[in-house]
């Protein structure tokens, strides 16, 4: 069995009683952190800086661990006992909670985004070049066959009378043929290349208003417009609750759901939405299902959605939270500094487009 990772240096006194008491129960289990982590379909490096003290770990994951502690051992987790690491789990909770902390997490954020947008400019580059190339090596085929078919005028209708009169012809056609096939797939490639590079450029931008907005929080432009509405969905009513207490200091009308069914149908009855803040892991239909329903309907589909995911954040998730529709993301248990500034933020950027539909097309309903 693997030895775990040393504690992160720096934590909190809480951070630290947390990290050392979760060490305890885990290392009960005698299992790998990559073994459990594979048997829960967790990210390994998360699941060790959970361990290590150098990242808050989800309440369920926790209650995971004494749970599988308690059946490996043949027991039963004693009320004590979970109160107890509730109470370790709220210190360290409260005690990492603060604007600065909030901007560290934003700031990383912004750092994965600006690499992504670098990976994607270099790859671009590369694809740029080697499309170049293959263009380059057609013109030259396609001079070498004009040459041929100028000395063999008369049979040069057909391709087949070329080939058969001129052997070496039918090698040009077929290396032309290939490098045709390449130019198709480099193209395709470049431009994918250069939607994830604007893709990264647009969230960079994005994180960069939100580490504005917790450091100077966002005065919400003077409009006679309503304020728009917030969906939260979470199949867990506690994390309901919780991000209701924490968002309702925004002054905006907050919709909770408990299910993606729900929140389709929260967006038939309800308008004017300015975020919608979904939790990934839900039973029967989850947050990328959807967020892919959402995204299908051309009503809600220009709606940001923000991934709350207990999972950790890597680039597997990440990626197809992007692809489902989603625009941002943030980690349970989440930030609340975060979380209002991301809020704060999809508010100012809602109500900008409707002032500006207002002042281009004449009054608009409030």
């Amino acid at each position: 069995m693997g030895e775990l990772r040393p504690l992160g240096e720096d934590l909190t006194r809480e951070s630290r009683a947390l990290a050392l008491a979760l060490r305890e129960l885990f290392q009960g289990l005698e299992v790998s952190v990559r073994r459990y982590a594979a048997r829960h379909q967790r990210d390994p490096g998360t699941f060790s800086r959970y361990l290590n003290g150098t990242r808050l770990p989800p309440w369920e994951v926790i209650m995971g661990i004494m749970t599988d502690l308690a059946e490996h051992r043949g027991t039963t987790v004693t009320p004590g006992a979970i109160e107890f690491v509730r109470g370790l789990h709220g210190s360290a909770f409260d005690a990492t909670s603060s604007p600065k902390r909030a901007a560290e997490i934003i700031e990383q954020q912004l750092a994965d985004a600006d690499h992504v947008s670098r990976r994607s400019s270099a790859r671009g580059d590369v694809l740029g070049d080697a499309l170049l190339d293959r263009k380059h090596r057609i013109a030259d085929l396609e001079v070498r066959l004009n040459q041929m078919e100028a000395t063999l005028a008369a049979e040069r209708e057909r391709a087949g009378q070329l080939a058969a009169a001129h052997p070496e012809a039918s090698e040009l056609l077929g290396e032309r043929d290939v490098l045709r096939r390449e130019v198709t797939r480099l193209g395709s490639e470049l431009q994918e290349a250069r939607d994830q590079r604007a893709a990264a450029e647009a969230r960079c931008d994005l994180l960069e208003r939100q580490l504005e907005a917790v450091e100077h929080p966002v005065a919400l432009p003077q409009t006679p417009l309503r304020m728009p509405k917030v969906l939260i969905v979470d199949d867990q009513p506690d994390n309901l609750l919780v991000m209701t207490a924490v968002l309702e200091t925004l002054d905006q009308e907050l919709v909770t759901v408990t299910s993606g069914r729900d929140a389709l149908k929260a967006l038939l009855h309800h308008d004017n939405v300015a975020v919608i803040i979904m939790d990934v892991q839900m039973p029967d239909m989850d947050g990328y299902e959807t967020a892919a329903h959402i995204k299908r309907r051309p009503r809600n589909r220009d709606v940001p959605i923000i991934f709350l995911t207990a999972m950790g954040i890597d680039p597997e998730h990440t990626a197809r939270g992007y692809a489902a529709g989603a625009v941002d993301y943030i980690s349970k248990p989440f930030d609340p500094w975060a979380l209002r500034a991301k809020v704060a933020v999809f508010t100012e950027i809602h109500l900008e487009r409707r002032i500006g539909l207002l002042e281009g097309n004449g009054p608009l309903s409030a």
